[in-house]
């Protein structure tokens, strides 16, 4: 789940993890990579989006883990379901249902043992439209150009330089009011990521230990986006798709380590 401006951006410090809560942080990914997977396999037209909320919450608690989303500040669901023009935290709906063509974002979060896991990945349903699938492959790919900075010593900027000059070279826009975050024992520390570099000040270095969550957020039109009236749905400002993708990594010694990396469940 991304960090905004929305009333709750405040500053939070940024804490080092020990090599034994990064394990329990990889757990805790681990249970979330394995939802999102399933996630992947049952999105098929005429699902509706409370639909799979309900299975998503399931298997997180038959897995002894707790939903972080729900009821945090107030969000209603376990599942930020984001259909199309829907940037980040779509609220899930019994009549929000699946039609062949849309795209939908899925971000999810649990807590484990004291620790969070968060990830994202955005969906086609059915045969999407070339222009759309091409803004998935690149929102994907600006993801893992970031990843590969996630080394000791690099900045913060280094990482969001790498999504910024990517998405804006293929085209597209990077939203600038929400940006990933820190993560451990509390779903969002610091610092914040943003997906494009910031003018002002040094942002900070990278030390073992950090974990953080990357997740670029790209549209296909303008960068600029809105919130809806519930309070939660970001959409695009001209109603054209958006694309999400989110991983959380640790800064170690041997350069990023994926902690929601899905490749035991799915080979992706």
């Amino acid at each position: 789940m991304s960090s905004g401006k929305g009333g709750q951006k405040v500053s939070k410090p940024i804490l080092v993890k020990t090599s034994d809560e990064i394990k329990l942080m990889q757990e805790a990914n681990q249970i979330v990579a394995e939802v999102l997977c399933m996630l992947q396999n049952t999105v098929t037209p005429g699902i509706s989006t409370y639909e799979l909320d309900q299975m998503a919450e399931d298997l997180c608690r038959r897995r002894n883990s707790t939903p972080a989303f729900k009821g945090y500040h107030g969000f209603p669901s376990s599942l930020c379901a984001s259909l199309n023009e829907e940037v980040v935290h779509g609220i899930p709906s019994r009549k929000r249902k699946l039609k062949k063509g849309d795209i939908l974002s899925v971000d999810f979060g649990v807590c484990y043992k004291g620790f969070y896991g968060d990830s994202a990945v955005t969906i086609p349903v059915g045969k999407i439209k070339n222009e759309t699938h091409e803004l998935l492959r690149t929102t994907q790919q600006s993801l893992e150009l970031a990843i590969e900075q996630v080394v000791i010593g690099n900045r913060i900027s280094d990482i969001s330089r790498a999504v910024q000059e990517y998405v804006e070279l293929k085209g597209y826009s990077v939203v600038r009011q929400f940006v990933g975050h820190g993560i451990g024992s509390s779903l969002h520390e610091g610092p914040e990521i943003p997906n494009y570099v910031q003018k002002s000040g040094q942002s900070p270095r990278l030390i073992e230990g950090m974990v953080i969550a990357i997740e670029p957020m790209v549209n296909l039109g303008t960068h600029k986006v809105k919130v809806l009236s519930d309070g939660w749905t970001v959409i695009t400002a001209d109603k054209k798709p958006s694309a999400h993708f989110e991983h959380s990594i640790a800064v170690t010694v041997d350069g990023p380590l994926v902690l929601s990396s899905r490749d035991s469940f799915s080979g992706s």
